[in-house]
């Protein structure tokens, strides 16, 4: 019996509206991130090719922006302290997130509760838990006085006010932060490790310790790039955690990129200088990404 034509048509449009139903419906959002991420990104690109204060302006006037950025003091003090804070950032997150998750992955008791409150600094915003540690850095009010108060007179951690350590500070409360990610990233690796391989070598006689340095680390080489991606990453756009500790003091000598560019930017009102360091950053940024995205696509070429 034939199909009405209409009804024919019906199941036509039905059909064509499934398989391009999943377009629909990624399609504002690929849109809006065409134009708020990469339409901004072209668009302070342009800006810091102006001389744009409190306004934007859209006559270009060359790398002049960037002429005066490399010649500020202030910005090679930040891109000093991002050098510091990044390296030291990456190097104590990774060896406390590895130690931790050897620990966990001896199957200990409450490891659930223990994994729990590792991760817990990394769902919190550093602003709410900022206060609390400005509170203990403080030389009058936190872990000096309280020193102190036990005995130890002589005792001093100023580190706070003092425009020679101010960016360990930073360091501290970063890897308070997100040593549980690092953690969460190097105990998932451990897990998808046969266990076969490691009572293999503990039947060859190898100690645990030697297990993990000589076998298990070695192969989580992926996971140890992938933790210094995501954690350089993280460092180049660091912003609550100098604003709400140091605001990048005492004077400037904490300030990280991230601070300088809105200083400059929102503060005062030197929108194309500010731009123009924004863009350095994002240099920066993709200086890290694009070798990891090389990496990852040529390993699955030759896989």
């Amino acid at each position: 019996m034939p199909v009405p034509e209409g009804r024919r048509s019906g199941r036509g449009f039905a059909e064509r509206l499934q398989f391009y139903l999943p377009e629909i419906v990624l399609s504002p959002t690929v849109l809006a991130a065409v134009i708020f991420i990469y339409g901004f990104i072209l668009w302070t690109a342009w800006i810091s090719l102006t001389n744009s204060g409190l306004l934007p302006r859209y006559d270009l006037a060359g790398f002049t922006q960037y002429v005066k950025l490399f010649q500020s003091g202030r910005w090679w003090v930040a891109s000093r302290n991002l050098a510091i804070f990044g390296s030291l950032f990456i190097l104590f997150c990774i060896l406390f997130g590895l130690a931790l998750a050897i620990l966990l992955d001896q199957r200990i008791r409450a490891e659930g509760a223990l994994r729990t409150i590792y991760l817990y600094p990394m769902a919190l915003s550093f602003i709410v838990t900022g206060p609390a540690w400005r509170w203990l850095l403080n030389p009058g009010l936190g872990l000096e006085r309280l020193v102190r108060e036990m005995g130890w007179t002589s005792f001093t951690f100023d580190w706070l006010v003092n425009s020679k350590m101010s960016i360990y500070t930073i360091v501290i409360a970063g890897v308070w932060q997100s040593t549980g990610f690092v953690m969460a990233l190097f105990l998932a690796g451990l897990r998808g490790i046969d266990d076969s391989i490691i009572r293999a070598a503990q039947v060859d006689g190898a100690s645990l310790p030697k297990v993990y340095w000589r076998i298990i680390i070695p192969t989580m080489r992926p996971v140890f790039f992938s933790a210094v991606i995501i954690l350089s990453h993280i460092a180049i756009k660091s912003f609550d955690l100098v604003m709400v500790l140091t605001r990048g003091g005492p004077g400037y000598s904490s300030d990280l990129p991230a601070t300088f560019m809105y200083t400059f930017a929102f503060t005062r009102n030197r929108l194309g200088f500010g731009a123009a360091s924004a863009m350095m950053m994002f240099m920066a940024v993709m200086a890290i990404i694009v070798p990891y995205l090389y990496s990852e696509l040529r390993v699955r070429r030759n896989g």
